[in-house]
Order: C-alpha cells, then structure tokens, then sequence
C-alpha cells in the first residue's frame, strides 16, 4: 500500500509542472485561438534558461532566483514573438498560425543545440529540498512534496487573478467571444500581448522546477507538447480549473498505467482524450464556443477547373518530371520518389482542410496504415507488389471510415485534437503490439518487385500514382459531391436545410482522404523497404499540415507544391547544414509573414487582381462580381 501510495504522490508532483504548461496553453488557445505549437519550446527554453542560471549564482537566493528570472526572461522573449510575428498574422487563416509558431519551434531546437550543446545536462538539487521523506518505508523526494504543494498554491492564485481583476474578466470574456470584447472597445492588441506574455511565463516556470527532477535535453519540447495539448482538450478550453483536474489525471493515468495496464499504458491517456471529446466535446470543466462570425467572401476566391491552356502548362511540368531519370543519377531518383510520395500525402490532407473544412492533427494515422497493411501482406501472406499496393491502402480506408465516424461529429478544434487522440491511439498499438509490428523493431524487408526495383522506375510508379490521385481529387472537387462538400464547409445549415446530409459527406470525404493517404504509406515502405512506428508519428502529421499550409489551404491544389518546396528544402538542408531545422524554421516563418494564404494562394490572389485590373466591364459590373464573390 505505501508503494502505491508514493506513486500517487510521484503523480501528483508531476502533475504540478504539467498544470503550468498546461494552463498558459488554455489561455492562449482560449482568447487568441492559436494553437501555440511553440508553447514546449518555450518550456523547453525556461528550462535551458534556468539551469544556467543557477549553474552561476550559488545558494539559495541564487537557485530560487534563477528560475524566477528564467521564467521572466522567456516571457520576454514570447512578448517580442508576439509583438513582431503573431500581431502580423491575426487576421490570416488560424491554422496558418500554427505554421508559424512550428517555424519557431523548428529555429529554438537548433538554437539550444548552438548554444547549449547536444548532451543532456543535469542541474543542481534545489536548496532546502535535497533529502527524502520516508513514508513506511518508501523514501518520497521532498522536492516532489513541495510541488504537490505548489500546484494548488499556482491554481489559487491564478484563480483569484482571473476572479477578481478586470484583466481577469475581460480574459474570461474574450474567452467566451473575443469578437464581443473587441466591439465592446476593448483594445484587442495589448490584451493578446499580456495573455501571451503570462502563458509564456507559465510554460518557462513549469520547465524550469524540472531540472532538480529530470535532465534538460533539446527533445522534452515535442515529449511535453502532446500531453499539454491532451490537458486542455480534457479540461477544456480557457478552464484553469479544468486543466488542473486534467493534469492530475493525465499524470496519474501515466504513473498507474505502467503498473495496472502495462500492455496499453500509452494508450490510455489518448483513450480518455477521446472518450471525452465524443461523450463532451468542450472538455469537463469548457463551456461550448460561441459561433464563430464570417464575412462571407473576404478571403477566398470562387474556385474554378483549369482552363485548357492551363491544363497544357501541367501537363508540360508533368512530361517534363518524368523526363528526370534520363539526367539524374539515383540519388536523385530516390529524393524524387519520395517527394512524389508526400504529394500524394499532402493532397489527401488538402482534400479534408481545403474542401471538407475538417482540419486533421492526425491524419499520419492513414499514411502509417497504409505502409503496415503492404508489410503485413508482403511479408505474413506472401503477396506481390500490385496485390499489396491494391490492398494494403484498404487498412487506411478501414481505419478512416471508423475513426471517421466519431470525428465528423466534432467540428474546429475539437474534431483536430480527436483525430490526433485516435492517430497517437494507433501510434500505441504499433509501438506496443510487438509480436504482430515488431515494435520499435519496425517491419523490415519489404522491397518492390523486380519490375520496379530500380530508382527509375520506382520514380515513374511514385509520379504516376501522385499525378493520378491530384487528377483524381480535383474531379472529385469539382463534381455534385465537391460541391455539397464545399456548401457543408461554408454554410452547414443551408446545406442542411437543402436536403444535403453533412455528416454523411464529411464521413465520405474523411474515407477518401484516409484512403488516398494509405495509398501514400504503402508506397513509402516499399521505398523504404521498412515500416515502423514513426510513419504514424505526430512529427508526420505535423509535416504534412505545414505542406499544405505552404501551398495555400484556400487553393484548390496548392498542396502540391507546398509538398514539393517542403520536402525538397528539408532534404536538401540536412545534406548541407547541421543547422537545418533552424534555417527550414526561418524559412517557413518568412512564408508566414510574407505569404499569409501561402505560396500558390498568394500567386493566385496576385492574378486575380491582375486580371481585375485589366477587365473592361463596367462599374456596375465589377462591383456585382465582386458581391457574388
């Protein structure tokens, strides 16, 4: 019993640091609607902050001090981040507002690297907290015994701070409806910078009371990230409270969950995650968000199919790709293989964001399907190469069509963290369910046939399928069903009040795109000839936003070449640089400013400007157009 106990306790003080992180997230989240993507690399920076600090002033006062300025310094820091980079970008897409905060996170992994070094560093214990407490028996760090204690103490505070202040209430209020706030005179700007300056600070604070627990290394950003964003989620939105009772149920899942389910301990938190989206979608202690207000027309432009000329130029650009194998070597060949591969990848992502307005966090799920269904039949049943290209794929479609279901049910942000619930659910059972995936082992010997066993011709198979699958969903974009996709996207209850079954098209549009994603995993492990648990990994969901956020998630196919720039300069930058994540950040923070609605949306808006400018009709006319628009 005293063994189970100290566990509790070890729970609890590790629930303390996650309810800061957590907390300043659901602020933020709650009245900028930015899904801070770079909240754990300003936990991450509190922490590499705080132990230089007090590695240079001796004692207590030094210690104690040291992760209090370590914590201030950081929220310095996210105030001039805001200031300069998200006070730009506001007004842009919300999802393009993660493109920039993962720039930022990409640039500050590099950057802990360049000035701290690579190695792991363990900092001092903390003054007055160095011994243990026995406890019949078991010895419990009395380090971990004052974080039990700080967590409340945090709690409180932040309690009456949001209770009894005006900042609080308008806080709350902005929460609820910012648009509100903002017509109630409220200035919107420095209200945004002072919720970000305390979340930061919340965040660095959390990781700087971790270093007397755990050494600092440049890798706990992406390990604390995806337990904050399952904090929120659980308690809700904007609910200090919530993400209190959150962070000790996630802590002490994660501490039970080794010893009860030992099987299925990583699942369990991505299981409760999901159980509460379904059965309560704004989380235990959220409140339903207020309908969000639209200026129909304001950014997008009405989408039209290729012309004929246009039409020419692709397949120009096509015939000229497939000419590559005739003047690259089979370096070359291979990198164009796999770029052709995450075209494929990112289309299918585009089709669910751009048509469907279903924005996925975990639609690596599918690609990771799809590689595991071609290596099981491969390699258990025996199959050749077309046989497992045609089936494999089928295990995304299966996976999609039942994860599917739940999520269309759920729509914003709320349907983005269940699909990432179910994509780290089948992370899990990958990871876990070694005698059937081999673990972190991974699957290996899955090689193409000899048909298709040189670079080249691999390479011809990759284009052909990707230039197959943007043929095929621009078809599906502009046929009856794209279109009752896209009158659900923009107006669910005209749709609705037409005849058009929302849920049912936004399911099928989820299986189409899950599907054309495991057709992209099963190519992938046979280039590979290897399958593991990282094809389903967050990291690949993540990358796979950031192409078509790239391209333009208002285009019809600008996926394509987000893909291609993406994952062209990510491979290139590694081959020539061991700064490539810094240079690879800065250059998608330089797309975000410069670009808001991305590369081709961006191109897009600039010709149709161009041929407003040089249209003869009338004023009347125009000005017609431009309402229908």
């Amino acid at each position: 019993m005293a063994f189970y106990i100290v566990q509790f306790l070890t729970g609890l003080a590790s629930a303390a640091s996650l309810f800061l992180v957590a907390s300043g997230l659901s602020i933020i989240f709650g009245v900028t609607r930015i899904v801070n993507f770079a909240h754990g690399a300003f936990y991450m920076l509190g922490a590499y902050v705080a132990f230089t600090l007090t590695e240079r002033f001796a004692g207590a006062l030094g210690f104690w001090g040291g992760v209090v300025i370590a914590a201030l310094a950081v929220a310095a820091i996210g105030v001039l981040v805001e200031m300069v980079l998200l006070r730009r970008i506001y007004h842009a897409p919300e999802l393009f507002q993660l493109l920039a905060t993962f720039g930022l996170t990409l640039m500050v992994e590099d950057l802990v690297v360049l000035i701290w070094g690579p190695d792991d560093l363990v900092g001092r214990r903390a003054p007055g907290f160095k011994g243990a407490v026995d406890f019949f028996g078991q010895n419990i760090p009395s380090y971990d015994l004052f974080l039990i204690v700080l967590g409340p103490v945090v709690l409180g505070v932040l309690w009456l701070l949001f209770q009894r202040t005006r900042w609080g209430i308008l806080v709350r209020a902005a929460t609820q409806d910012r648009d509100m706030v903002a017509a109630l005179g409220v200035n919107q700007k420095w209200l945004f910078t002072s919720v970000f300056a305390v979340g930061v600070f919340l965040a660095a604070l959390g990781g700087a009371l971790q270093i007397p627990r755990d050494a600092v290394h440049h890798a706990m950003d992406l390990r604390i990230i995806v337990e904050v964003f399952v904090v929120v989620v659980i308690g809700g939105l904007g609910s200090i409270i919530g993400a209190f009772v959150a962070a000790v149920l996630v802590s002490e899942l994660n501490a039970f969950g080794i010893l009860i389910f030992p099987k299925i301990s990583i699942i369990l938190v991505f299981l409760v995650m999901a159980v509460v989206l379904i059965v309560r979608p704004w989380g235990l202690f959220g409140k339903p968000e207020a309908p969000a207000r639209r200026t129909p027309g304001l950014t997008v432009n009405p989408w039209r199919p290729l012309t004929a000329n246009e039409r020419i130029a692709a397949i120009a650009v096509l015939v000229v790709a497939a000419a590559l194998p005739f003047v690259a070597g089979n370096y070359v060949l291979t990198v164009g293989s796999e770029i052709a591969i995450f075209v494929i990848f990112a289309v299918s992502l585009h089709f669910l964001m751009s048509v469907g307005g279903l924005a996925s966090f975990g639609h690596a799920a599918y690609f990771g399907l799809g590689s595991y269904g071609v290596a099981l039949l491969a390699k258990m049943a025996g199959l050749p190469m077309i046989a497992c290209l045609l089936l494999g794929p089928l295990l995304g479609l299966l996976g999609a069509a039942v994860f599917g279901f739940f999520a269309v049910q759920l729509s914003g942000v709320y349907f983005a963290m269940l699909t990432l619930a179910f994509a780290q659910i089948v992370w899990s059972i990958a990871f876990q369910w070694v005698s059937v995936t081999g673990g972190d082992n991974g699957i290996l010997g899955v090689w193409p046939s000899s048909w298709a066993a040189s670079p080249a011709h691999f390479y011809w198979l990759s284009l052909g399928i990707a230039a197959l699958a943007v043929v095929i969903l621009r078809v599906i974009v502009f046929s009856p069903f794209g279109f009752a996709l896209r009158a659900t996207r923009d107006s669910p209850l005209r749709s609705e009040a037409i005849g058009i079954n929302g849920k049912r098209i936004q399911w099928t549009a989820f299986v189409i795109a899950g599907t054309v994603a495991g057709l992209a995993g099963a190519l992938f492990a046979y280039l590979k000839g290897s399958v593991f648990p990282d094809n389903m990994g967050i990291s690949l969901s993540v990358d796979a936003l950031v192409m078509v956020l790239l391209g333009g998630v208002e285009t019809v196919s600008g996926a394509v070449v987000g893909a291609i720039v993406y994952k062209a300069l990510n491979i290139w930058l590694v081959s020539q640089t061991d700064l490539s994540k810094l240079v690879l950040g800065g250059f998608v923070v330089l797309i975000v400013v410069a670009f808001p609605k991305g590369i081709v949306g961006t191109l897009e808006a600039l010709l149709h400007r161009r041929r407003k400018s040089g249209s003869s009709s009338s004023p009347l006319l125009t000005s017609r157009i431009e309402t229908a628009e």
